[in-house]
């Protein structure tokens, strides 16, 4: 267990999510679900007999590092990995696994965002179990796929060998599909939904960042004798903005050939919408979900989140989010959710203070 890391990606803002989810304070650092603990609290403790503490890492922006420090405190300053500028998955990810192989070349890495929701916990450390042994005497890069429960347009897909192993061979990765191919996917039963959560050992994934992103390798890479060091941050502060802005799925899951997946049925959402958060909640009798002091006339297949602390009182809604957080009331019905992001952009016109 001691060769076993995960690295926690916590620098998103979720806009999708607005306007629970705001720039200086993003859903990962919420308790969304009511249960006492915040979504990354909850991704770390879900790890736990997989990997001991001292090996959990997180890579976020430099705005939240106070922040992850006050809901983990038992991280060192070297476990949080401050990125000075957003640029996509790729290079977060060279980052930490770049650093972790640094002092231990024989890691198993396993990747995974902060903001997921996973139902049945025992299912998924069972497959992430299953996904280290494999890359623990493998050069293979895994990947986990959820086995989808309906045609989902909101998600990547990714086609898989048909083989009784545990491990499958990756055949094809697949963009957001429309709901008629979502539908083809499902069906034919050889596609999973692509849940962002990678597994693989830190030579393999140095060999892929060398192989088919070098300018990412030889920032990282240069950086060997620095990570751990007074001198790392002056480094990464410098060079980091210079990565090229792109996904670990672009920049190289698309493009090895020596991609397997472990196909999981763990209760999973990434809570990246309303929608998705609707989904896994419970509801009332009319089909509601509520967290806040309501008083509901005629009101259903709503999601209302408000503060415990102001009573709402809806009447004749079918199918709204009704959300507020701090200085922002959002009404808005639940399938034109697509809209947030505009209602992001416009309300920027009233300061950062409302994003």
């Amino acid at each position: 267990m001691s060769n076993n890391y995960v690295v926690i990606m916590a620098g998103g803002v979720g806009t999708r999510f607005w306007p629970f989810s705001r720039t200086n304070n993003p859903k990962q650092f919420h308790d969304v679900l009511g249960t006492g603990a915040t979504l990354l609290q909850q991704t770390a403790a879900r790890f736990e007999g997989i990997c001991p503490s001292e090996n959990i890492y997180i890579v976020t922006n430099q705005i939240y590092v106070e922040i992850i420090k006050e809901q983990l405190p038992f991280l060192t300053d070297q476990q949080i990995l401050a990125e000075p500028s957003r640029q996509n998955t790729a290079p977060c990810i060279a980052y930490a696994c770049y650093k972790i192989a640094s002092q231990n070349p024989d890691a198993n890495i396993v990747i995974a965002p902060s903001d997921h929701i996973i139902l049945k916990e025992s299912a998924f450390q069972k497959n992430i179990l299953v996904a280290l042994n494999e890359t623990a005497q493998s050069d293979h890069l895994l990947t986990l796929g959820i086995l989808p429960s309906r045609p989902d347009t909101g998600y990547g897909y990714i086609q898989f060998e048909k083989e009784e192993a545990e491990v499958k061979k990756v055949k094809n990765f697949r963009e957001k599909p429309s709901l008629e191919l979502a539908k083809l996917f499902v069906t034919s039963g050889e596609y999973v939904w692509n849940a962002g959560i990678f597994i693989w050992n830190a030579k393999a994934i140095k060999k892929a960042f060398s192989k088919y992103t070098p300018a990412i390798h030889q920032i990282f890479d240069d950086a060997q004798d620095l990570f751990f060091t007074p001198n790392e941050k002056e480094y990464i502060d410098a060079k980091y903005p210079t990565c090229e802005n792109i996904s670990i799925d672009y920049a190289i899951l698309e493009k090895a050939n020596n991609v397997k997946v472990v196909i999981g049925e763990i209760g999973w959402s990434d809570l990246g919408t309303w929608k998705s958060l609707y989904e896994v909640s419970e509801k009332d009798e009319n089909e509601n979900v509520i967290d806040g002091k309501t008083m509901l006339y005629d009101v259903k297949n709503s999601i209302i989140k408000t503060p415990s602390d102001r009573l709402v009182v809806l009447q004749g809604l079918d199918g709204y989010i009704v959300a507020e957080y701090d200085n922002v009331l959002m009404i808005c019905k639940k399938e034109e959710e697509q809209s947030v992001k505009n209602f992001v952009n416009d309300a920027q016109n009233f300061g950062k203070d409302f994003i």
